[in-house]
């Protein structure tokens, strides 16, 4: 799926979208990220309709769980997400919304992104140079 910009409606692949696994309370984990940056800024929950909504309008919708009602992202702060792309993971039980984010971020909090806290860090471990070439991410 692609597209989606200012309100414009995505082009959707039908195939990928029957793809889409609800769980027994009828939504889906929907992770939304900075199609720029790359940050993740939110996880919410998308029903159906929220699904449809978000296709259909080119801007975030999602499931309040605790509201128990629909939410369209920035209706109340001004901080819209305008979606590029929205994609299904492997198991169809989670999405991946890329967006253009508008506003000061993607938190209710009012923070660029709901992932602002740290509870540990590491070295990391680099992956090894693929073999005869360069490690990956480095440029030839």
């Amino acid at each position: 799926m692609t597209g989606g910009a200012r309100g414009i409606a995505l082009v959707v692949d039908e195939a990928n979208l029957g793809e889409v696994r609800f769980d027994d309370n009828g939504l889906v984990t929907a992770i939304v990220q900075d199609a720029t940056g790359g940050d993740v800024l939110t996880v919410a929950y998308m029903n159906a309709e929220a699904l449809r909504r978000t296709l259909e309008s080119g801007r975030t919708w999602f499931w309040s769980r605790s509201r128990k009602e629909l939410w369209n992202k920035g209706e109340t702060s001004g901080d819209r997400q305008y979606v590029r792309e929205v994609r299904v993971d492997c198991d169809g039980d989670a999405l991946l919304v890329l967006v253009d984010q508008h506003g000061e971020g993607g938190c209710h909090t009012r923070n660029w992104s709901c992932f602002y806290r740290s509870v540990g860090q590491g070295p990391g471990m680099p992956r090894p140079a693929e073999p005869g070439g360069t490690a990956p991410g480095e440029i030839r």
